[in-house]
């Protein structure tokens, strides 16, 4: 796949990036000041999100595989058709887990809720068309299919670029403290996962 590898390697760049935003979901230092309330927010949210985390990553992992094996046309189509799936899926998780949670226990919780439900949610949508655009890629003519595969690689390098504002400003003072208390927090932000996408692209 000599007219792709170029993109190829453009994709596997843009997919390091968007690994960047699960680390806005890991915990802060922290102090015994957090309320019992917060602490049980906390760990709803952190057992509901790391499975997430842990499947965002599985999928970055296993699209930079393909783009970087020099696989078939087909087989890099269904690898991100299924990798931006599974991120989709993931994020819409959270938001969920979010909204179920509910409002956390300190000052302006619900508004800081309701913002980071959003962004998860534009989140998924945005893999969401990254998929329908992957599916509708030409695998016959490895030229149109670098050109379109160009085309994902850009709009995923915007993506990973896209800031988690609202999950930063959920997570601070008290809310990232509780978090980083909590067990799954800490294990889903470990070295392991998070390294996973970016080790990937080294195989």
């Amino acid at each position: 796949m000599e007219g792709t590898d170029p993109v190829n390697k453009k994709l596997a760049a843009a997919l390091s990036g968007g690994a960047v935003l699960v680390l806005a979901l890991s915990g802060c230092s922290s102090d015994d000041k957090t309320n019992d309330k917060l602490n049980s927010w906390a760990k709803q949210v952190c057992d509901s999100v790391q499975p997430q985390i842990r499947k965002i990553a599985a999928a970055n992992a296993s699209i930079q595989k393909e783009t970087s094996d020099d696989s078939a046309p087909a087989d890099v189509q269904k690898a991100d058709s299924q990798g931006f799936q599974d991120i989709s899926d993931a994020y819409k998780a959270m938001a969920t887990a979010i909204q179920r949670a509910g409002a956390p226990d300190v000052e302006e919780g619900a508004k800081k809720q309701k913002a980071a439900v959003a962004e998860l949610n534009q989140l998924s949508t945005a893999y969401g068309e990254l998929k329908k655009k992957s599916d509708a890629l030409n695998t016959k003519d490895q030229a149109k299919f670098a050109d379109g595969l160009e085309g994902v690689a850009t709009e995923l390098e915007k993506l990973s670029k896209t800031g988690s504002d609202a999950l930063k400003e959920l997570e601070k003072g008290e809310v990232g403290q509780a978090m980083a208390e909590q067990p799954s927090c800490k294990s889903a932000t470990s070295p392991g996962v998070v390294s996973a996408p970016a080790s990937a692209s080294q195989s």
